[in-house]
């Protein structure tokens, strides 16, 4: 059976930044949630730019193999940034991102600290490992999972994209199943929801644009310091379109921005 994604994002800014450097994009052939790194110039650029590039172009099914390709051109993009705009030296991205693939499978791949979740059959469970600090603190036992949300380190992330030859992207190849549900967010989400909440939503609401609501109002309820984004993709029968790739985050305001200045 030929699968297709029912999509849907929401991001916001929250009550405390002012910019949203967190950039998303939807279709019904892929997903992704990027998040600008924190304490670097430019992160709301960076995240726009890579999703931007990402998914540009023709859209269509994607193996491992063209994935890696199609990220590492986005990533160049970055470098490409930097080099008419030394200011932006060192501006930087997470990734996290689905495509479905032209034989039927579903790719995913990620850096950095940004999560995919995956719901099947009433069962949840991340599908990503932070690349961060903390998760690696975690690893060795020198931290307990349940102390890393509060650690005063948890933002410092170990790994990203930042337009150099030796970034490092995680790449799975993985059999999509109809009814999968897939949860995509930004760590404005998942610093300050556990997983049994994010879980809690993501089983609770058919409709992926109330389920990605919902998750963005919780962690802003929670009192979430950060931008908040939720990306929620739904594996449905159907052959997947033409249609190109909407855009949220700083990758819609920065087009908005551009389209303004161009007119």
């Amino acid at each position: 059976m030929t699968l297709s994604l029912r999509s849907a994002v929401v991001s916001d800014i929250g009550p405390f930044r002012s910019t949203n450097q967190d950039a998303a994009f939807f279709a019904d052939w892929a997903v992704g949630v990027a998040d600008g790194v924190g304490g670097g110039p430019a992160g709301d650029l960076a995240s726009a730019a890579l999703v931007h590039r990402l998914a540009a172009g023709s859209p269509r099914a994607v193996d491992a193999a063209g994935l890696i390709d199609r990220i590492r051109w986005a990533n160049w993009d970055l470098r490409a940034h930097v080099r008419r705009d030394p200011a932006l030296a060192g501006m930087a991205t997470t990734l996290t991102t689905i495509w479905l693939s032209p034989a039927g499978g579903l790719v995913l791949a990620h850096t950095g600290d940004s999560r995919a979740y995956l719901l099947r059959d009433g069962r949840f469970q991340r599908q990503t490992r932070d690349d961060s600090l903390v998760q690696a603190l975690v690893d060795q036992g020198v931290v307990r999972a349940e102390d890393a949300m509060t650690h005063p380190q948890r933002n410092v992330i170990t790994a990203s994209l930042r337009g150099g030859p030796a970034d490092v992207v995680h790449v799975a190849d993985l059999t999509p199943l109809q009814g999968d549900r897939w949860v995509i967010c930004s760590d404005g989400v998942s610093d300050y929801l556990p997983d049994d909440a994010i879980a809690e939503i993501a089983a609770g609401t058919t409709d992926p644009d109330a389920t990605a609501q919902a998750l963005v109002a919780l962690a802003l309820q929670a009192g979430s310091r950060d931008n908040v984004t939720a990306v929620v993709a739904d594996l449905v029968p159907g052959i997947p379109t033409r249609e190109p790739a909407r855009f949220a985050g700083s990758a819609a305001d920065l087009f908005a921005e551009a389209v303004d200045i161009a007119g």
